[in-house]
């Protein structure tokens, strides 16, 4: 779920801190992708007359074709992805995953009741919603992850948080995710958009946590505070609390503390035993590994390691395979390169001469 109406939230609110950019314009930026997210993202959307990709044995293998496809697309525009998993979730996070299997029932019997109908669009709709990602998916992407000699890391927790500590310790540029609570968490530059992005012919929108906060005029405890209000992973929401109220109390008030005294619980229903105080130190202290203590390494692509996986043991067509190897090998030379903007030292002298003016930008 994330942080429930944040990015509508900050499109009312704080315009400025949203950017739409497109793909190439990432070129020799690191980035760390919330592969979780990527998992799920890619079994619900590779797909094949409404299902999912299978091998001539019946194993699913679309997590498999959106990684291979999706990241050589991101090398191929000189991008150096970052894969990081998650790790076992806060005993906090159970109440969501309970409610994530409820749903899941759910949706099992509208699909039994749409194929007794023969709804094919219903049954679509309702596979979409059983999608699970499992262990044998992790373990199979970062297998393939490792012939293609992308880097990945398994966090101790939540992969947000990870992802969060790698770009706030300069480890990469931003983060990719569809989670908002990556910007809870300290994201400064969260991406949206990017695994997908070239696939849809849709932009990539960044989000810019100072912008945000400076938009709010909060800090950073203020701005965790309200993705609590706002209903995050680890607590519900105080119900009759929008995403406007919730702004408008955290302005008035500026914690969650003083809300709760002096907020009219006639009017407001207050969640029994709610642990707003632990959700908030699990968005400000998260279980995480130190950032610049993995080896992280973009490395030469094994192509036949990859043949013999994706074709030998997949069922993949293996010209397709070789072809997309040759493309994620020439993306990496090619990537070897820097950005422009790594050459130039950020200081400037400027000087006067007449009515013209010289700014030299000295090279590093």
């Amino acid at each position: 779920m994330g942080i429930l109406g944040l990015s509508k939230l900050i499109y009312d609110v704080a315009p400025n801190a949203v950017k739409e950019n497109e793909f190439k314009n990432y070129f020799g930026r690191k980035v760390a992708v919330d592969a979780s997210m990527s998992l799920y993202q890619f079994l619900i959307a590779v797909r094949q007359e409404g299902v999912q990709l299978t091998s001539s044995d019946g194993e699913t293998t679309s997590h498999l074709l959106g990684f291979f496809y999706r990241t050589i697309r991101m090398v191929d525009n000189g991008i150096k992805p970052l894969y990081v998993f998650d790790g076992k979730p806060p005993q906090m996070k159970s109440g969501e995953l309970e409610k994530r299997n409820e749903r899941r029932a759910e949706a099992q019997k509208a699909l039994e009741t749409a194929q007794e109908a023969g709804d094919t669009a219903e049954v679509d709709k309702q596979s979409r919603r059983l999608v699970k990602v499992g262990k044998t998916h992790v373990e199979e992407a970062q297998k393939l992850l490792t012939l293609m000699g992308i880097p990945f890391i398994n966090a101790p927790c939540e992969a947000e948080a990870q992802c969060a500590a790698l770009q706030k310790a300069g480890v990469v540029y931003g983060v990719a995710t569809e989670d908002m609570d990556a910007m809870t968490f300290g994201t400064e530059v969260l991406l949206r958009h990017l695994t997908f992005s070239e696939a849809r012919k849709m932009p990539i929108k960044e989000f810019y946590l100072n912008k945000v906060l400076e938009a709010l005029e909060f800090n950073m405890d203020e701005f965790i505070d309200l993705c609590i209000l706002l209903g995050c992973d680890y607590c519900d929401s105080i119900k009759g609390i929008g995403p406007k109220r919730a702004v408008e109390l955290m302005k008035t008030h500026r914690s969650i503390e003083t809300i709760l005294e002096k907020l009219d619980t006639k009017k407001y229903t207050i969640p029994e035993h709610w642990p707003y105080k632990e959700a908030r130190t699990l968005f400000k202290e998260p279980e995480i590994g130190e950032p610049k203590s993995f080896d992280v390494k973009w490395v030469a692509p094994d192509e036949e390691g990859m043949v013999a996986y994706l074709c030998g043991e997949k069922g993949f067509a293996e010209d397709r395979i070789r072809n997309g190897c040759k493309k994620l090998a020439k993306a990496r030379q090619t990537s070897t390169q820097g950005r422009l903007d790594g050459f130039f030292k950020v200081s400037a002298t400027k000087f006067s001469h007449s009515r013209c003016h010289f700014i030299i930008i000295s090279g590093s």
